[in-house]
């Protein structure tokens, strides 16, 4: 079977000849019994690029064939969401993206722990999620399933648009699945990895620069099967910029050069972080063409503009662990190939998103909630405070960090019953992710609060007068005020909040009424 499996692609990019007697199809380690019920699995990818592509779908593909549905499920463990995930899951550790599995997250159909990138992969190493001690032996993983664009002459595994936590997951497993997919280029020495190791650790070398390059350690005796892969990456197509994301890119922008002149900033600004969707790539679009040059980037995730800050030789070096672009960026970046190879590097999200590194460079950050507070707390996870969205992610990694945090988002959210929409300002947060003590500045395309050293009813009446929505203003300024008028008589108005009507908003919002737009405290 090996041999009739050995192509010429495969010859090309499996460089350790003794691996070629593990090649395999995937049916063929279903069919052997492999998969069981229950199995800690973990697998490769980031933000949709660099995910196993063929063993989840056969895998889906079996279970429904042979009737198996709920009686072969796996918990599953991932850097970050990935385009691939399935209804197999019992668990799943720790960021997703996708309609159908947050509607089983919410339904408690499959149990999601969330936990802040930077320390998912430690966490994983030491054995918090899966340790398991069997007689006389630790078991962690039963099976990390990566993809790879090479496999090296030791055996080590050269991956492709992204690292995130597979160094971490080929570390913790029992056994490895190798996909080898040659319809990739190889992204040989696009990478800078490292491995977590047991408290106390140190990173190997400690990185001073954006641009401070190798592969994933693996056991050839690990692997039990190599699968060539011929399927792209699925990514979606750019979020499209709108009137309000310009709005706030623009707020953004002028900001940076404030701080400039003011001194706070060097003129190349200091290493940029900023999130996915289409308030990123605005800003990062206004960034290619604003008046500042040699800019570095340290980040999780590159998007499409981010292409055009490097095509206008603007951005001189960008790090991040994942390189999500759409289907044209992708064919973007491969044209770009020669003259990007040398200007980016992909690392292990551990040390992408660790908190120590995101402080040492002085990072700007830019992430988006869900809504955020008058006195400058954010949601970035939970709808109503109930429903999961998506999850932390790395956005409190940087926003707690960083030389200067920043959050953003549009001031109102349409509904389907009120055309003004949803307010994205609101009197308390439903559920808090970033603390007042960790936001600088408040963004919406309404204007920007600089909140740095402001008291919290400062901080408050900031925020309404420069980010709420003018349908919100008065709404918002009536509850601070009836708030501080009635802390004042028992003398707690420091951060003053009427605890039985500080939610009366998302209340209303939930009920028939579906507006946030209340007539009266």
């Amino acid at each position: 079977m090996a041999s009739k499996l050995l192509t010429e692609g495969i010859k090309s990019r499996v460089r350790r000849p003794s691996l070629f007697s593990k090649l395999t199809t995937i049916n063929d380690v279903i069919e052997s019994g492999f998969f069981k019920d229950g199995m800690r699995i973990g697998w490769s990818g980031f933000t949709g690029v660099g995910y196993p592509k063929i063993t989840p779908n056969a895998l889906a593909d079996y279970v429904e064939k042979n009737n198996l549905q709920g009686k072969l499920k796996f918990d599953l463990y991932v850097g970050a969401s990935t385009s691939a995930e399935n209804g197999m899951l019992s668990r799943r550790y720790p960021y997703q993206l996708g309609k159908i599995l947050r509607s089983e997250i919410n339904k408690n159909h499959i149990k999601f722990a969330d936990k802040h990138l930077s320390e998912f992969p430690l966490d994983l190493v030491s054995g918090y999620y899966t340790l398991e001690k069997k007689g006389n032996v630790i078991e962690k993983l039963d099976v990390a399933i990566v993809e790879a664009t090479a496999i090296t002459e030791r055996g080590n595994i050269i991956p492709g648009a992204s690292i995130g936590a597979a160094p971490e997951i080929v570390q913790t497993a029992s056994k490895v699945i190798i996909e080898v997919n040659t319809a990739l280029p190889s992204f040989e020495g696009l990478h800078d990895i490292t491995l977590s190791k047991f408290a106390p650790y140190k990173f190997p070398n400690l990185i001073q620069r954006v641009d401070d390059r190798t592969y994933i350690p693996c056991d050839p005796d690990k692997v039990i099967a190599i699968i060539e892969s011929k399927e792209p990456d699925h990514t979606l197509n750019s979020e499209p910029q709108d009137e309000k994301s310009q709005g706030i890119a623009n707020h953004i922008l002028d900001l940076f050069e404030h701080e400039v002149t003011m001194g706070r900033l060097p003129p190349q600004l200091l290493p940029l972080q900023s999130g996915v969707g289409n308030i990123a790539n605005a800003i990062i679009g206004g960034l290619a063409n604003g008046p500042f040059t040699d800019v570095e980037v340290w980040t999780e995730v590159i998007q499409d503009t981010f292409l055009d800050f490097w095509e206008h030789h603007k951005l001189s070096f960008a790090s991040a662990t994942s390189v999500g672009f759409s289907p044209a960026g992708f064919k973007r970046f491969y044209e770009m190939w020669n003259e990007l190879k040398d200007r980016l590097v992909l690392r292990s999200q551990s040390v992408s998103n660790s908190p120590e590194v995101i402080r040492r460079l002085g990072v700007i950050a830019m992430n988006t909630p869900i809504e955020f507070d008058i006195y400058a707390h954010a949601n970035s996870t939970h709808v109503c405070g109930t429903k999961m969205l998506n999850g932390i992610g790395g956005s409190a990694d940087f926003l707690r960090n960083s030389k200067l945090s920043i959050i953003h988002t549009p001031s109102t959210r349409p509904t389907k019953k009120d055309p003004i929409g949803i307010s994205c300002i609101v009197p308390m947060c439903s559920h808090v992710d970033h603390t007042e003590h960790d936001l600088d500045i408040l963004v919406t395309e309404q204007g920007l609060a600089d909140v740095r050293g402001l008291a919290p009813i400062e901080r408050a009446r900031l925020i309404i007068d420069k980010c709420a929505h003018p349908e919100y203003r008065p709404i918002l300024n009536d509850y601070l005020n009836l708030a501080e008028k009635e802390c004042m008589k028992i003398g707690a108005a420091h951060e003053p909040h009427l605890l039985d009507r500080v939610f009366k908003m998302h209340s209303n919002v939930l009920s028939e009424n579906n507006t946030m737009r209340i007539n009266s405290w």
